[in-house]
Order: C-alpha cells, then sequence, then structure tokens
C-alpha cells in the first residue's frame, strides 16, 4: 500500500509537468504521441523506463480532451505501474483528473477506501522568459479504511525560469527552458523536501528532469530517451 501510494506521488510531479499546457507550443496533444523517459540513480544507474503516450484525443468548442497511458518498469523490464489519466486543455490550462492516476487493481485490492483527492494544477504559460515566475501547485490526497485516516500532499513551490539551455539526449538535441521549483511531500510521518530542475523545450514537452536532496546533492534524474509524433 505504501509502495502504491509513493509511485502515485511520483506520478503527480511526473505527469503533471509531462501533460501540462497542451494548448501552448508546448506540448502537441496529438492522438499517438509517445515519449519514453528513462530513470536514473544519482550515480547514473538505470533505475526504470517510463512509456506515455496518448491514445486519444477530441476537440469540441474549443476544448480538446485527451488519454494518456502510462507504463512504467523497473530495471530488469519488470512491470511497477500501468494505467491511463484523462486531461483537457481550454485556452492555457489543461485539468488533469488525478483521481484517474489511480490503478485499477489498486482500487479493486483496497476497495473499502474512501479517497478524496483536491489540489492545483500545474500551469506553464505560453510564453516563457528567463526570471520568470510561476504559480505555486499542490495536490492532496485523503484515504479513510477502517477507520484509519491517512493524508499524503505534495507542494510545488518557488518555480521560476531559471535560464536557457541546450540539451541532448538519445532522442535529439534541444533547446529547452529550465525551471525550477522545491517540491515538499508529506506522507503519513514522512516529510520530504526536495528541490528539481525540468528541461523543457517547446513541442516536446520535458527532455530532462533532476530531483535533488534538500543540501544540492543529485538524488535522481530522468531523461527523454525516445519521442514520436
Amino acid at each position: 500500500m505504501k509502495t502504491k501510494l509513493f509511485v502515485f506521488a511520483f506520478l503527480i510531479c511526473s505527469t503533471a509537468i509531462i501533460a501540462q499546457d497542451n494548448c501552448s507550443t508546448f506540448y502537441p496533444m496529438n492522438e499517438g504521441v509517445s515519449m519514453e523517459y528513462t530513470n536514473y540513480n544519482k550515480k547514473g544507474k538505470v533505475q526504470g523506463i517510463s512509456t506515455y503516450k496518448v491514445v486519444e484525443a477530441t476537440n469540441s468548442a474549443g476544448t480538446t480532451n485527451a488519454t494518456m497511458a502510462i507504463d512504467m518498469k523497473d530495471q530488469k523490464g519488470k512491470d511497477v505501474y500501468s494505467t491511463t489519466y484523462n486531461l483537457s486543455c481550454s485556452g492555457n490550462m489543461v485539468t488533469l483528473d488525478y483521481e484517474s492516476l489511480l490503478p485499477s487493481e489498486m482500487m479493486q485490492q483496497y476497495g473499502d477506501m474512501d479517497i478524496e483527492i483536491s489540489g492545483n494544477d500545474i500551469e506553464i504559460p505560453n510564453e516563457l522568459s528567463v526570471g520568470q515566475q510561476l504559480n505555486d501547485a499542490n495536490v492532496a490526497m485523503k484515504i479513510s479504511m477502517s477507520g484509519i485516516n491517512m493524508n499524503m500532499t505534495v507542494d510545488m513551490t518557488n518555480r521560476n525560469v531559471e535560464k536557457k539551455e541546450s540539451v541532448t539526449t538519445p532522442a535529439g538535441t534541444y533547446d529547452c527552458f529550465v525551471l525550477y521549483s522545491e517540491n515538499r511531500s508529506k506522507m503519513m510521518m514522512a516529510n520530504q523536501v526536495y528541490p528539481s530542475r525540468v528541461w523543457l523545450a517547446e513541442g516536446i514537452g520535458m527532455v530532462k528532469q533532476e530531483t535533488y536532496k534538500k543540501n544540492g546533492d543529485l538524488m535522481s534524474s530522468t531523461m527523454l530517451t525516445a519521442h514520436s509524433k
């Protein structure tokens, strides 16, 4: 149960970054678009691979609705997590259905749970510039089961555009904006603070991500290793 909730917390951060702002020049929301990300530990050793694919997209009255499929595997290729989630895009805002991130097998295993999910979506403007401050974001999940309450929150604060930088990955070379944020995760007795940086390219989305300890030491990284339109 605890492991699955930590995976869910990771997905809240990663999918929010990957899926946001498909109405802008970032992240085209087209059916069939797929992205493969390789996850590394602090020493650069592969920890797993995550695949995201837009499996359905419709447009009506200026709003785009899409379904994104997620498939996570560990370093040995073993399935860790698979699900789909829903998002809608209108104007300069994408709304992510956080509840749809919960895998069906988890819901079946803990069928007597009452789950409440709330929060503020991540926003990325159509135009980014170095030094720009971005709105904070957060998500909270409350689980009640057999008289026991569990709460989890993820807060993203101090979000800003640090600089522009060219990044080369196995998928290609991209001109990116570097977005910095400070992330706080609270789950039961655990309370962690970890800064992160995301390299964001127009028309592609997230190209690279690094997460650090509070003292600035690298904890983990993620890199775009394949992209298909």
